[in-house]
């Protein structure tokens, strides 16, 4: 099992920038690596994901705006927001699916909350 911990949520104005993190309690380069979000009312939607040497993949409302990256030897992935949006207010999920068994794995969740 992988254990996943988000930090670097919070309260920023429109325009502003916030740096996700998410480390892993276990090596994560069997791991495709991502992050969810979900606001208010709404469904959890995939923001962005990255696998060991793969393309990322970006939710159409982020592109431009948010770059997923990961470090497998600190087994952390980071999600860079910028220009951000009251849209951009939700939950924040990390995630892990494993190449091979497809079992995933989710992270408590950290608040971002974008208002002036």
């Amino acid at each position: 099992q992988v254990q996943l911990v988000e930090s670097g949520g919070g309260l920023v104005q429109p325009g502003g920038a916030l740096r996700l993190s998410c480390v892993a309690s276990g090596r994560i380069f069997m791991y495709v690596m991502g992050w969810y979000r979900q606001a208010p009312g709404k469904q959890r939607e995939l923001v962005a994901s990255v696998p060991s040497g793969g393309s990322t993949v970006y939710a159409d409302s982020v592109k431009g705006r948010f770059t997923i990256s990961r470090d497998n030897a600190e087994n952390t992935v980071y999600l860079q927001m910028n220009s951000l949006k009251p849209d951009d207010t939700a939950i924040y999920y990390c995630y892990a699916q494993h190449i091979w068994t497809r079992g995933d794995y989710w992270g408590q969740g950290t608040q971002v909350t974008v208002s002036s």
